[in-house]
């Protein structure tokens, strides 16, 4: 268990039954960033939100300032533009998400030419490649397109992670980790939702960019 997961139980008893599966989830992730892949996040309403909260903890600093390589920092003061160095010193270093709740025009058009439970499978299709890893969060863990896209992201070669509520519903047999968190209301099952990817987020941080 790692410093920061023991400080997270402590500070969220509730949380100790999902313990493995938290430290499963950052196993997968830490693999997939490793190996030059990314990250794909989906949800209904109040987990779309947490979709692109938790993309946004990824792609810039979180908790830390983040400097970019020094490979990277070198090409854009090599080129041959006076900005180069000033965009170079506000860049921060990213670690690749894309939150499938996002883009609108597309989601709108997926759901009307196609249908609405394909919105998620339809983008890990097209986004998606061997060696990503897919997060569908789901309260209920019954939302039919967070399970359509876990099942194209494991059919395309993605580890697959599903967040939900204690039940699992029907998407916690699909995934490679399924993190129950131990409620039962809606709020209080996107009360815990937080601080699982908040962690998550903070110990992908430490790990890929610890000075």
């Amino acid at each position: 268990m790692t410093k920061r997961l023991s400080l997270l139980l402590e500070r969220y008893p509730v949380l100790r039954p999902c313990e493995t599966e938290l430290s499963g989830a950052l196993d997968l992730l830490v693999a997939a960033y490793r190996a030059g892949n990314k990250l794909l996040v989906c949800g209904n309403g109040g987990s779309a939100a947490d979709s692109e909260h938790m993309v946004a903890e990824l792609m810039k600093g979180f908790l830390k300032r983040r400097p970019i390589s020094s490979a990277d920092l070198a090409k854009l003061e090599a080129a041959n533009d006076p900005d180069g160095k000033t965009i170079a010193s506000r860049l921060q270093g990213a670690l690749p998400a894309i939150s499938l709740a996002s883009p609108l025009s597309l989601i709108t058009a997926i759901a009307n030419d196609i249908d609405f439970e394909m919105v998620f499978a339809q983008q890990v299709y097209g986004l998606g490649r061997a060696g990503d890893v897919l997060l569908g969060i789901s309260t209920s863990g019954n939302s039919r397109d967070v399970s359509n896209a876990v099942i194209v992201a494991k059919a395309l070669g993605l580890g697959t992670i599903v967040l939900t509520g204690r039940s699992g519903g029907t998407l916690a047999p699909l995934a490679e980790v399924s993190i129950k968190v131990p409620a039962d209301d809606i709020a209080e099952i996107q009360e815990l939702h937080l601080p699982v990817y908040h962690w998550l987020s903070t110990e992908l941080e430490e790990i890929f960019f610890p000075e």
